[in-house]
């Protein structure tokens, strides 16, 4: 996929409103060879999606011997609105606590005492994390009214074309 189609599809009004959301699903194969597929809180800064995660993850073997990745963004609504990725992983080990982790996790519920107190057991808790960084290099987004998924989209032309020909 070229980079202004990837771009085109990003820029979408829905994709723009799915990359702010919370939770995105990360796939990728562990060090077994057998895949994983993990919620996991990102933010997206106009180009890549960032995720953060400790040193000491497991996911960070498996990343470094296999950075292949992809990711699944979705909503909880009929129909669903979906938005998948895939992408490599970049590693990038940071001494104390990313800014993208301190913003990803604002956006869930927390009064500003219950904000400062998680900081702080952040901080305690971590001296360094590690910044899993992808840039797309595919992106398709589902809304099931402009877009289907591939193959249902191949079944509703199969209906159209037998519809048709039983008509002549």
């Amino acid at each position: 996929m070229q980079q202004h189609e990837i771009a085109e599809v990003l820029d979408r009004p829905l994709s723009r409103e799915l990359l702010a959301r919370d939770l995105v699903r990360l796939a990728y194969v562990a060090k077994d060879g057998t895949p994983r597929a993990i919620p996991i809180a990102f933010t997206w800064n106009g180009e890549q999606i960032v995720l953060c995660t400790t040193k000491n993850s497991p996911k960070l073997h498996s990343l470094r011997v296999n950075p292949a990745v992809a990711l699944t963004i979705d909503t909880e609504v009929h129909p669903p609105k979906i938005l998948l990725l895939r992408g490599r992983a970049e590693l990038d080990v940071v001494d104390g606590i990313p800014e993208e982790f301190l913003q990803m996790n604002g956006s869930y519920e927390m009064s500003a005492e219950q904000r400062v107190e998680w900081e702080a057991e952040v901080r305690s808790l971590y001296d360094g994390m590690v910044r899993i960084v992808v840039t797309p290099t595919w992106a398709k987004l589902i809304d099931f009214e402009t877009t289907l998924p591939s193959a249902v989209q191949e079944l509703v032309e199969q209906r159209t074309a037998r519809q048709e020909s039983a008509h002549h």
